[in-house]
């Protein structure tokens, strides 16, 4: 081992411990006071009632823990997006569950928390797996209400794709488990079945002072919408639950009892382990975003028994393309390689840029893994697309494009992850959040921007200075070097993996030795669905 190797092993596992850090601290929800509460009225918490659900807890991916991270401080926050959700396995079979968190605002839904919710409910549509929803929320955060409420990825679009699901056989089962109010009730009974838990348990569509208010009748909020309520009077329910444990396990028997699905017949032999250790990743993967490295060493850690077949391995070679397996399934990996190559002209091409060849290259492989029903994955460290006039002459633009449409209409399941880093047109040409990644995780090494904050600090200082030039201020050294630090600052904010997992740009921050398990199970949830067009770049400029 080298130094140089030990000092990037150091700088990546001490990345590690923060994403651990900010994950333990995810996991409290609303606070310790608030969970002590919460379990003080006989209830688990959103993380105990998913984890009692599932087969194994340490084999569920979590999507979006990071919602909501660093936004409406101004309201107190909303760790997690008020909602928990994983892919899990239920009595042998994957399901999606989402489970609101009342520690956090009641589980009032703020923005972020019907973004989440929506993306829950596309990972089920694009994958045809049963959706668990656990219901404890007081609905939409008045507050905020006018970014919740009335567009077509807002609340209301909840309940219109609990319909459409219905028509395409997806199973949905909700469990009341807490409050259920106004137009949230509609959600477990728009789903195929329903509980409710008793007691703690309600649904109305006005709690009783707001029944009282408009009606004048005095009624409590039990006889209005309790379990008794709503399994004995009403019908609204289907079963009646004695406590959380008693719901959960009835969702465990129907789920037990749902027939096979058709399959989309991707290819899995035995898996094998890596023959590199994984753990090499921390010491490849520089400490500085700019360094360069084979990415070569990179996917002979996550691959079964480092095998990879690579395809076109002396052309295009700042991109890496060829099939390999994960944890058995058999994938086409398309990389971007960081190390700096030469080509067999003689020239010199920079590692994680992407040249005619290289996208001319991708292009081919990708429809290679179309014809052969192979699911595509992509590892991301780009800087972008070379520029510059011998690259303009020489049809970058076009050629880029080629490679755009090709991810753009591919028709086999993408998983894309995030190494390093994802900047410009780089990141829609290595399928980012944009080009429908089944699943879009980033490492904690990721950065995701137009460009570096170096370059971007540069162009917006250029830019402020000129500015205030014209305004008539003077620019001193010392004035352009406090201006430029606090450009730079912001703008390294905004580039951070944190920054884009809280909004949902991405599905996680991971750790690299989980890779193969959310690739893996991304890959079981999209067998689910066979493919169902054929793959057409349709016009396309050869």
């Amino acid at each position: 081992m080298d130094i140089k190797f030990n000092k990037n092993e150091d700088h990546n596992k001490l990345l590690i411990s923060d994403l651990n850090r900010k994950l333990n601290q995810v996991k409290l929800g609303g606070g310790q006071k608030r969970i002590d509460k919460h379990k003080a009225k006989g209830k688990m918490t959103a993380r105990e009632r998913i984890d009692y659900l599932v087969d194994d807890p340490k084999k569920a991916i979590e999507i979006g823990a990071f919602a909501g991270e660093g936004m409406y401080e101004e309201h107190g926050g909303c760790p997690s997006g008020g909602v928990v959700i994983k892919i899990a396995h239920i009595s042998r079979k994957q399901c999606i569950v989402v489970a609101n968190d009342a520690t956090v605002k009641a589980g009032a839904w703020f923005p972020i928390t019907g973004k989440k919710n929506l993306r829950a409910q596309e990972i089920a549509m694009e994958n045809n797996i049963p959706i668990i929803y656990l219901v404890d929320s007081a609905g939409v955060y008045l507050p905020m209400q006018d970014e919740i409420f009335p567009d077509k990825e807002h609340f209301g679009r909840i309940f219109r794709n609990n319909a459409v699901m219905s028509s395409m056989g997806i199973t949905q089962i909700a469990a009341v488990m807490g409050s259920c109010v106004a137009g949230g009730a509609y959600l477990p009974i728009m789903s195929d079945e329903a509980l409710i838990v008793d007691k703690t348990g309600s649904i109305f569509l006005a709690g009783s002072y707001l029944v009282k208010a408009a009606i004048g009748e005095s009624i409590d909020n039990e006889t209005l919408g309790g379990a008794t309520t709503h399994c004995e009077i009403s019908g609204v329910t289907d079963y009646k639950a004695k406590d959380d444990q008693d719901a959960l396990d009835t969702i465990k028997n129907i789920v037990d009892k749902i027939g096979d699905f058709d399959k989309a017949g991707f290819n899995r032999k035995e898996a094998k382990k890596p023959a590199q250790n994984p753990e090499r990743i921390f010491g490849i993967l520089p400490k500085s975003r700019q360094d360069q490295y084979d990415t070569m060493e990179i996917i002979d850690c996550l691959v079964d028994d480092s095998t990879f077949e690579e395809y076109k391995a002396g052309y295009g070679q700042t991109i890496l393309t060829g099939y390999a397996r994960i944890d058995g399934w058999a994938v086409g990996i398309v990389a971007n390689q960081r190390k700096l190559v030469k080509t067999k002209k003689g020239e010199m091409q920079f590692g994680g840029v992407i040249y005619s060849d290289s996208a001319d290259k991708a292009t081919r492989f990708i429809a290679n893994c179309n014809q052969k029903k192979i699911p595509l994955v992509f590892l991301q460290d780009v800087t972008g697309f070379m520029v510059g006039s011998k690259s303009e002459h020489g049809g970058i633009i076009k050629d880029g494009a080629k490679m755009v449409n090709a991810v753009s209409n591919s028709v086999v399941p993408k998983f894309t992850v995030v190494m390093g880093n994802s900047y410009g047109a780089g990141n829609y040409a290595m399928c980012g959040k944009a080009y429908d990644p089944r699943l879009i995780v980033a490492w904690p090494s990721a950065e995701l921007a137009v460009m570096s904050g170096n370059s971007a600090a540069k162009v917006l200082l250029q830019i402020e200075t000129a500015s205030l030039k014209k305004k008539g201020e003077k620019i001193t050294p010392e004035v352009e070097k406090e201006l430029y630090d606090r450009i730079k600052a912001r703008y390294d904010e905004q580039i951070s993996p944190y920054y884009a997992a809280a909004r949902l740009w991405t599905d996680a921050v991971i750790n690299p030795m989980d890779t193969r398990k959310w690739i893996s199970m991304g890959i079981e949830a999209a067998n689910h669905k066979p493919i169902e067009k054929p793959f057409n770049m349709g016009v396309l400029q050869v």
